[in-house]
């Protein structure tokens, strides 16, 4: 069982994973404004989140962490290289973003629990057995989680991969070369049939992107 939605003005894809209704959960990304609706679809499924997942530190995919983890009593993982956006989001945001956040008056801070992710580490949570893959280039912490979903290998890409696009490399944290090594050594060795879940956009598939992806085909060819 896999549920979505689009949570805050950045449109950042929250993802729930769950074995079926009344199972254990994985949250995956809780976005600005998320914890609404992971409320309602955690007691409409009567769902017992174990964990968020947080595929890098920008406040697009973490701004509800705070809320969600320690409303719910679960820990959050991170790469530890993006482990400081929680707590001080600020220093690593565009311009633009900063202004629009500081706006709102939030104040940041790391959940009760917080645990760091490694490359390769497998976690077993809500019943999946989760690999991590860390994926630098648009942030230095930025990590894939790679699962069996229904039968089907299944990749939360954050905003590492998109369909059609690979994720900007021009922010704070962004690193052109990283984004290259990341695309050639861990993106492009995976199997045509995984499905790849974005955090921004539609899901696709490897094989599509392999296919048709003007980033992946550059350095392919």
């Amino acid at each position: 069982m896999l549920r979505t939605f689009e949570a805050g003005p950045w449109r950042t894809n929250c993802w729930i994973l769950g074995a079926g209704q009344g199972s254990e959960c994985i949250i995956v990304d809780p976005g600005m404004d998320a914890l609404p609706r992971i409320r309602e679809q955690v007691e409409a499924l009567h769902l017992r989140p174990v964990a968020i997942l947080l595929t890098h530190g920008h406040i697009d995919h973490m701004f509800s962490v705070l809320p969600v983890a320690d409303g719910y009593d679960i820990p959050a993982w991170v790469h530890p290289a993006d482990r400081d956006r929680i707590g001080d989001p600020f220093a690593t945001m565009s311009p633009e973003a900063n202004a629009m956040v500081r706006q709102l008056g939030v104040e940041f801070a790391e959940p009760s629990d917080v645990r760091e992710l490694t490359d390769g580490v497998r976690l077993q949570l809500a019943g999946f057995d989760v690999t991590v893959r860390h994926a630098p280039g648009h942030t230095e912490g930025s990590v894939m989680f790679e699962t069996d979903h229904d039968g089907t290998r299944t990749l939360f890409s954050g905003d590492v991969l998109f369909s059609g696009s690979v994720g900007r490399t021009d922010l704070p944290g962004g690193d052109p070369a990283a984004m290259d090594r990341t695309l050639r050594t861990v993106v492009l060795p995976m199997a045509d049939d995984v499905v790849v879940h974005c955090g921004h956009g539609p899901s696709t598939t490897i094989g599509q992107e392999r296919r048709s992806n003007p980033f992946l085909r550059a350095i392919s060819a």
